[in-house]
């Protein structure tokens, strides 16, 4: 059986104005039956709190539904902020793309 994935790649600053659509836009991926999600954080230079809050609220939403969330490509203010919080061991994080899709291919 193929693995359903879907690549979602936010950009700019990930924060209380962009939060909500973030949210919907994984929302909508776990209504279409995907089985796994990849957050690419190549294209985005600032995350605050609430940004978190919707990667934690995004979580919550695709373990209900058996749905897979990676992330993937953290800037340095980015990875400081999930080391800080200790969110770092609570979502599966990767470097870059490509050692992501070594780690889903093994798995298919």
């Amino acid at each position: 059986m193929a693995t359903n994935v879907t690549v979602i790649e936010p950009s700019g600053i990930l924060d209380g104005t962009k939060a909500a659509k973030f949210c919907q836009e994984i929302d909508q991926l776990v209504m279409n039956r995907v089985d796994i999600i990849v957050v690419d954080f190549k294209n985005v230079t600032f995350m605050d709190s609430s940004g978190l809050g919707a990667l934690v609220q995004s979580l919550k939403m695709t373990r209900e539904v058996n749905v897979k969330l990676l992330l993937c490509s953290f800037n340095d203010q980015i990875k400081m902020l999930f080391e800080l919080t200790g969110m770092d061991r609570v979502f599966e994080i990767f470097h870059g793309r490509e050692e992501l899709e070594q780690k889903i291919n093994t798995n298919s």
